[in-house]
């Protein structure tokens, strides 16, 4: 056969793919979610994430050094309090004792300036409801209460030295309200990681496990219907003209076409969310021996970047940095 086109000559070898590749992953790109509860002796494993565990201050200082000798790019830090300091309006998020921004704390002094220590700005695993706000007397969550909350929720988690806060409660005018307060307090560079296109997806069972929710009913009316796409547009026109400074897309495997659209408009880099029902799937998979674990976790990643993602969330942000390391 002459006169055809060979695409083939270029995947012969490992060497002439690695030439080629149009996508590249590096531990750079990811960064590590992790959970750390208070009244825990030790840590302890969340039974629909295998491998994954609820942290003390102690183990998260560990993991949180072996995260950053493996090259990760950053922490997102989330906070399980004990169910008896959840309240109505999530007390415990903005006191400086409470356990996530005493966790911040403990990663800003362990890890300095070598990571990104990032802070979920949320009041959901603070609630006695579950809910991401203040909920009014009729049952909704009130949006504009729940902004003064947040704000006072970023000063101290900016006080205990996060460098980017995560605004993933889904509150409109929160990316504003937040670099309003921030500003005003001084605090003009700490960095605020919108999440602007946030599903309300069936893919965070296990993280409900994780934060141990208290949520009764959904979050329908505040996070996205995952039948809309054009609606994330919209979303994220809104968090950069109010100032956000790194954009994000969760779930990630799920809406991939969500990443796309979002990468190709937006002037921030852009991060997506690998998320607990997305971890889920492929480890019992794998333990089932129906996939190859390695190859799924690295596809899957690779799959996301290629979608748009500069930054990727993910529970193997870890492990997959010490598989890269090794190439």
């Amino acid at each position: 056969m002459t006169g055809i086109d060979r695409p083939r000559r270029l995947r012969r070898t490992p060497a002439l793919r690695r030439l080629v590749a149009e996508t590249t992953l590096e531990p750079r790109h990811l960064v590590l979610p992790m959970f750390v509860a208070d009244g825990l002796a030790e840590a302890r494993e969340i039974s629909s994430m295998p491998g994954v565990h609820q942290h003390t201050l102690d183990s998260l200082r560990k993991a949180a050094v072996e995260a950053v000798e493996a090259g990760v790019g950053g922490l997102m830090l989330f906070g399980v309090p004990l169910a008896e300091d959840k309240d109505a309006v999530g007390s415990k998020a903005s006191d400086p004792e409470g356990i996530l921004n005493r966790g911040l704390r403990a990663l800003a002094a362990e890890v300095g300036d070598a990571t990104v220590v990032m802070a979920d700005t949320c009041l959901d695993e603070f609630t006695d409801h579950g809910h991401c706000g203040v909920v009014a007397a009729d049952g909704s969550v009130d949006n504009d209460a729940t902004l003064d909350r947040y704000v006072e929720m970023a000063l101290a988690q900016a006080e205990a030295g996060a460098d980017l806060l995560g605004t993933s409660g889904m509150m409109d005018g929160q990316v504003g309200a937040i670099r309003a307060g921030l500003d005003a307090a001084g605090h003009l560079d700490a960095g605020i990681l919108a999440y602007a296109a946030k599903y309300a997806s069936a893919f965070y069972g296990p993280f409900r496990e994780a934060v141990a929710s208290s949520l009764q009913g959904d979050r329908r009316t505040y996070q996205q219907d995952p039948a809309n796409r054009l609606e994330s547009l919209r979303e994220l026109e809104l968090d950069l003209a109010e100032g956000a400074d790194i954009v994000m897309v969760k779930p990630a495997m799920s809406y991939l076409d969500i990443l796309r659209d979002v990468a190709d408009r937006a002037t921030v880099p852009v991060a997506a969310y690998q998320i607990s029902g997305e971890y889920a799937m492929i480890t019992a998979a794998a333990e089932r021996g129906w996939i190859d674990r390695r190859g799924a976790i690295l596809e899957s990643l690779t799959g996301i970047r290629r979608a748009g993602a500069d930054i990727v969330l993910t529970y193997w942000a870890t492990e997959a940095a010490h598989w890269l390391g090794q190439r």
